[in-house]
């Protein structure tokens, strides 16, 4: 997320050639210079993104109580076991990213593309995602046989 405020660069002229040192050291201030707005424009969309995430958050926390408040008014209008357990499993992920983030700044300077290549990340992603398959076909089996018990009940009505 990039601000649209303009950065003015004012030039001040060296006294000697292009290639000395003063030049150089002009030269890597400025870079410093740009460096420093970039990290700020980056930190800034970053408290950005957790002031989102901060009220998604509160939100979440505001319909657990309400479904603690009202348990067993109406089981149907749950989400399935399924989707609460993919959400915790991301919220943990979450949490954890930025629990290493605070606690270890070093964890800064690897970018999210490398630790993503972490086998045990993967291998619990992968497990996230056999979870959620694993309870998305066992709720239909659990539905088909009792379905086929209805029928067999019918059938021995008739």
């Amino acid at each position: 997320m990039a601000f649209s405020e303009s950065y003015t660069v004012v030039i001040i002229p060296l006294q000697s050639s292009l290639h000395s040192l003063d030049a150089l050291r002009f030269f890597l201030w400025l870079k410093r210079l740009k460096d420093l707005e970039k990290e700020k424009d980056c930190l800034w969309a970053g408290l950005q993104v957790l002031e989102q995430a901060r009220l998604w958050y509160q939100c979440r926390l505001e319909e657990n109580r309400h479904k603690q408040g009202s348990a067993g008014e109406a089981p149907w209008a749950q989400e399935s076991p399924a989707r609460r357990c993919f959400l915790r499993i991301c919220m943990q992920r979450v949490n954890g990213s930025l629990g290493d983030l605070v606690c270890d700044p070093a964890a800064a300077a690897v970018p999210y593309a490398e630790r993503s290549r972490d086998p045990l990340s993967n291998l619990r992603w992968r497990n996230t995602a056999l979870v959620q398959e694993v309870s998305a076909r066992s709720l239909r089996i659990s539905r088909l046989e009792q379905e086929r018990d209805s029928l067999l009940q019918q059938l021995g009505e008739l």
